[in-house]
């Protein structure tokens, strides 16, 4: 029953997606516009087979429905209900039912958004491309990656669950859904880019359109990524929480374009200047989620978060390809109605800080990209496997984050088109200083090495200078002023910076050992005293754990083993002890075994870990006052003419 209900789900969605796609573009040839409100109700066709399906499969999963070859192969009776649900997102085929329901929500929110102007030719062109990519993922879910084939379990049958890493940690429930509506997301604002080329409307419209939407689906990849980097520190013992792992690689690289997308767009507006950069940004965005996808979902790397099955590569290298063919295509022809009507009239100047900054994100994606696919094009051509470590992303990241960090500084500090040298020497002042109390606070606190103090020194320029920002435009206009692009983006700025010192600060001072211990010893490691204090075992429906109590500090830590019953497979469950200013995190290697109960350990000592996520918490609180309107009326300063206040306002604040 539940084969016939999913699958009956998907074909529905496939035939609202098609069906929209044909009504829309035969109401724009004949200019019927009722065709064009019929083919946008479709959007909701689309969304109930999506929903349809998605409960299908859930269904499926909570009655243990074997029937079903994925929950044969994903599900099993001794997984706890929360990861039961979960596992739709763990192997290809429901991570890929999720993507499909998440799109066509995605597809109604639009219609619903723009129901008053379906007969308006950018917005039915917009839900002509949605419908396409739904289509495409609807007939993918109808044949390589169907997640509805039946199997036949012999009696008695018991699946063997999720891979153990993906149910041990509630955060999986909440990392890949977060990461798809941001992935998903982009899907917006590249229909909307693509509707712009098709109908030649390429001014400022189509931006303002999309920003809101770029932002959302921004704000929920970047969620994505920082719960991704949580998990690994919580979950996988390692002592870390960004390995530059293929896949983690694969949600960084659209993130860093759509970053640039966000600066880029305001000289865009602002200006009317680079319309080529735009659309390629968002373009491009688009295309290297598909890519992600592709990378992760295409069996081609070995990794926790990659599945495989069938085909299914094939066809998203496919569409890959053909969102670059038609992207390309359609900037050269429209190549005539891109040209700016003028240009940067001089590279100190906001836009041209604009520019410079998006230059290091595209070279960032670059040289993250590469080192990523490298060994796959190495691979294809001579056959033979190599790999790209963290050390050539480490080396290579290094200047362009201290880059991005100057930029992020002195972008907010000038004027649009130029800036004086006096101009500029005075609103550099206070950042100034900031840079130089962060590298004396560094180094009072012990910090020491040329790079790490530099990154300090970068991080305190440009945090004072979001801070300078904020100052002023919290005078003018109060704390409602808060609300709005230009300070949403000062707080993301923060956040940054937190993040970027927490990373700087817990890679560049870790201390790690590894030590063996008997009941009741006690040793000193660095700064840090461990006392081994007892074991337990503890037996759970799915899993086997055995827990060590140890005594760092005087705070009481219970790292543990588990092994899944199902599996056999054995994975770590390390606990931290958590500071403002430094994280101990100690894991189990080996549980007490012999006589002497004697266990190995790992003691990761790491400073400032807590600010990346503090870090990561403020940039997501300005993504959302970023998608507010600017509220709160500029109040005059006294003594100074209205004209002469906007004028200040547009060389200080816009």
């Amino acid at each position: 029953m539940n084969l016939a209900i999913g699958l009956s789900g998907i074909v529905l969605s496939l035939v609202g997606a098609l069906s929209g796609i044909m009504t829309i573009i035969i109401g724009l040839r004949t200019s019927r516009k009722k065709l064009l409100v019929v083919g946008a109700r479709y959007s909701w066709l689309v969304l109930a087979g999506m929903v349809i399906a998605t409960f299908a499969m859930q269904r499926a999963l909570i009655t243990r429905d074997f029937s079903v070859k994925f929950v044969a192969e994903q599900g099993s009776s001794l997984t706890p209900p929360l990861f039961n649900v979960a596992t739709m997102w763990s192997a290809l085929e429901g991570s890929v039912l999720l993507w499909g329901l998440i799109l066509a929500g995605y597809v109604v929110v639009v219609t619903v958004k723009f129901s008053g102007r379906y007969t308006d030719p950018m917005v039915a062109w917009a839900l002509v491309v949605m419908f396409f990519v739904m289509g495409f993922f609807a007939l993918a879910m109808v044949g390589p990656a169907n997640p509805f084939q039946s199997f036949d379990p012999p009696v008695g049958y018991d699946g063997p669950g999720p891979n153990p890493l993906l149910q041990n940690h509630i955060l999986v429930a909440f990392h890949p859904p977060m990461l798809y509506l941001g992935f998903v997301g982009f899907t917006v604002p590249f229909a909307f880019a693509i509707s712009a080329l098709i109908t030649g409307r390429l001014g400022e419209g189509w931006l303002l359109e999309t920003r809101r939407w770029t932002l959302f689906a921004w704000g929920f990849l970047t969620a994505g990524i920082i719960l991704g980097a949580w998990w690994a520190y919580d979950v996988l013992g390692w002592g870390g929480y960004w390995g530059w792992d293929p896949v983690e690689n694969a949600s960084l690289v659209p993130w860093l374009t759509g970053t640039a997308y966000l600066h880029s767009v305001l000289v865009q507006e602002r200006r009317g200047l680079l319309r080529v950069w735009n659309l390629s940004l968002i373009c491009a965005t688009f295309a290297l989620t598909i890519l992600g996808t592709f990378i992760t979902r295409s069996g081609i790397l070995a990794s926790v978060h990659a599945f495989s099955a069938g085909n299914f590569g094939g066809w998203l290298l496919v569409f890959f390809a053909l969102v670059v063919t038609v992207t390309v295509s359609l900037i050269f022809w429209r190549g005539d109605r891109l040209r700016s009507p003028g240009g940067i009239d001089s590279p100190l100047s906001r836009e041209g800080a604009f520019l410079a900054n998006n230059l290091a994100f595209a070279v960032f994606a670059f040289v993250v990209l590469l080192g990523t696919v490298f060994p796959l094009i190495v691979e294809a051509l001579q056959g033979r496997q190599i790999s790209v470590g963290a050390p050539y992303f480490e080396k290579m990241s290094m200047p362009i984050g201290f880059t991005l960090l100057f930029l992020m500084a002195i972008a907010p500090l000038l004027p649009w088109r130029k800036a004086n040298s006096e101009m500029l020497l005075h609103r550099v002042e206070w950042p100034a200083w900031g840079a130089a109390l962060s590298m004396v606070l560094a180094v009072a606190v012990g910090a020491r090495g040329t790079m790490p103090l530099l990154g300090f020194s970068m991080a305190g320029f440009a945090g004072m200078s979001a801070v300078w920002q904020l100052g002023l435009s919290s005078r003018r206009r109060g704390i409602r002023g808060f609300l709005g692009r230009k300070n949403g983006g000062m707080v993301v700025h923060i956040g940054v910076i937190l993040l970027a010192v927490g990373f700087i600060a817990s890679s560049s001072y870790v201390d790690q050992a590894s030590l063996s211990l008997t009941p009741d010893q006690k040793v000193r490691i660095g700064e840090t005293d461990v006392t081994y204090v007892s074991s337990n075992t503890y037996v759970h429906s799915n899993r086997i754990e055995e827990e060590v109590l140890l005594e760092v500090d005087g705070q009481m830590l219970s790292p543990a083993v588990e092994r899944f019953i199902a599996s056999g497979q054995i994975v770590p469950a390390p606990d931290t002890r958590i500071t403002f200013f430094e994280d101990v995190q100690v894991a189990l290697l080996k549980p007490p075994e012999g006589e002497e109960q004697k266990i190995v350990i790992q003691v990761t000592r790491q400073p400032m870990l807590l600010w990346i996520w503090l870090g990561g918490l403020l940039m997501l609180v300005g993504a959302v006052l970023s998608i507010f309107p600017q509220t709160g009326r500029p109040v005059l300063r006294e003594g100074t003419s209205e004209k002469k206040e906007v004028a200040l306002r547009e060389g200080v604040e816009a």
